[in-house]
């Protein structure tokens, strides 16, 4: 098991969003976080990833129980984190974006792979452009580009589709499917554009007013079955 989070909860000051998350997912799958706008989705990414420290329970991470540790600290440990909302510097060039994912890994070692520019060949024809000058879905691309460069073993997906064009959404769906296939990450998907996480998931969580209200393999439910629990 990859990631393994046990009654893990999370306030924002005196109020608190996440109540006892207990979750999984693992190597070779995509593990899909669903629910409406508000109930802790990017909360738990946030908490996962360090970007936001949890306010109890555990985190295990490729077998290690691990405290409390800052983001980078995470990053180092192999998590590549994709925010809501792509997060790129759009003053930095889509080569200077790619370079800043480096900056948890020891210096000799801060090379762009050559696999980010085969999946997303538009950041290459694009290297010397501000990312600021990026189309939505390409700043999306880049994004994911960016937390893939340290080839980390979970990858954190914060609503990938979000405002973004059907073509590129089908882009992005099929390096997923890619990275899943190559059975070497666990990949945490927040998504809200049903179909696509219907097509994506592996293992689904309905996360309800910041609790699971709902867990299910793919395998052991229907397409109506999931559709009804989004529906809480």
């Amino acid at each position: 098991m990859m990631l393994s989070t046990t009654d893990l909860t999370l306030h924002y000051s005196g109020s608190q969003i996440l109540y006892g998350i207990s979750m999984e997912a693992s190597i070779g799958q995509v593990t899909c976080v669903m629910g409406t706008n508000g109930v802790g989705k990017t909360s738990l990414l946030k908490a996962i990833s360090g970007t936001h420290p949890r306010s109890g329970g555990s985190l295990t991470l490729d077998g290690e129980s691990l405290p409390i540790l800052p983001p980078h600290a995470m990053a180092n440990r192999g998590v590549g984190y994709v925010p809501q909302g792509r997060m790129i510097f759009p003053l930095l060039t889509v080569q200077e974006n790619l370079e800043t994912g480096l900056a948890c890994l020891p210096r000799g070692k801060r090379m762009i792979p050559d696999q980010i520019f085969e999946l997303f060949p538009v950041l290459k024809e694009m290297k010397n452009r501000r990312g600021g000058d990026l189309s939505g879905g390409q700043q999306q691309q880049l994004a994911i580009g960016r937390a893939l460069v340290t080839n980390p073993r979970l990858l954190l997906l914060d609503e990938p589709t979000e405002g973004i064009q059907p073509n590129i959404i089908q882009q992005i769906g099929t390096v997923i499917q890619f990275l899943r296939d190559q059975g070497n990450m666990a990949i945490v998907l927040v998504e809200q554009y049903f179909d696509f996480a219907y097509e994506m998931a592996d293992q689904f969580y309905v996360i309800d007013r910041g609790a699971v209200s709902y867990q299910k393999a793919k395998a052991e439910l229907s397409r109506e079955e999931l559709a009804k629990a989004f529906k809480v």
